[in-house]
């Protein structure tokens, strides 16, 4: 597997049968409104005023999203633990960490190159400045946005995957992709790495949605997805055109 081992998630000690149990658990809860629940979040966000941020709104909504891109990393390295047979979340795996198929871009990554998505991110980041006061507001809610992601059970942090492989990433970068402003070195990169995620996760049948597709999915994604939303808001105050959020 590509994807270094995870240090900061709590991964059952006997992982295959504490997975079962955390399964068991979690499937005997779910109705048939939940999958709605977290989708209305993602509906939400898809919503958000994109149209309107300026370049340093949407700089920082960048900044923002790498945070969101470690957890998508580290929710990667434990379903790979838990399921080590899978090819599914092996090849998923080998698109997202370890890979090429972001490379070559000026300034973030050589000809050829592999790197983590998370990794591409943060070189981005570089690329063009920020205001001070802004990254450190960033960086503070970014780090708080991990530790509570770090606390969530595996069964969550692996059945998020879905929700964001299987429609709800893909979604979230075409909205985001109705911004204007993508004049800056770091903003063309930011722009480079939806594109390419749109094109990775929308084939139907061979695209990451695909490879993730069969992960079960969790009632609390909901609540993985409010996380997300609020750091993005937290990133670009100005982001939220609805009267009130999803609770």
């Amino acid at each position: 597997m590509p994807c270094r081992t995870l240090h900061h998630a709590r991964v059952p000690s006997n992982s295959s049968l504490d997975y079962e149990t955390y399964v068991d658990r979690e499937e005997a809860t779910l109705d048939a409104h939940h999958l709605g629940g977290y989708q209305a979040v993602v509906d939400e966000i898809c919503a958000f005023n994109w149209g309107s941020l300026n370049e340093a709104e949407l700089t920082a909504v960048a900044w923002g999203y790498h945070f969101f891109s470690i957890q998508f990393r580290e929710n990667l390295e434990i379903a790979c633990v838990l399921h080590p047979g899978d090819p599914l979340l092996q090849r998923l795996a080998q698109e997202e960490c370890a890979t090429d198929n972001l490379s070559p871009w000026p300034g973030v990554a050589d000809p050829g190159e592999k790197l983590n998505h998370d990794e591409f991110m943060r070189r981005l980041l570089r690329l063009s400045p920020i205001s001070g006061e802004t990254q450190r507001i960033i960086e503070e809610e970014g780090q708080s946005y991990l530790d509570r992601i770090r606390r969530l059970n595996p069964v969550t942090r692996v059945s998020s995957i879905a929700s964001y492989e299987d429609g709800g990433l893909e979604s979230l970068f075409r909205a985001m992709l109705q911004s204007r402003r993508w004049d800056s070195p770091l903003l063309q990169a930011f722009r480079h790495f939806l594109a390419k995620h749109i094109a990775f996760d929308s084939n139907p049948d061979g695209g990451h949605g695909a490879m993730a597709r069969h992960l079960v999915r969790s009632e609390n994604v909901r609540d993985v997805w409010i996380e997300f939303r609020d750091l993005l808001i937290t990133s670009a105050p100005t982001l939220r055109r609805l009267p009130a959020a999803v609770a």
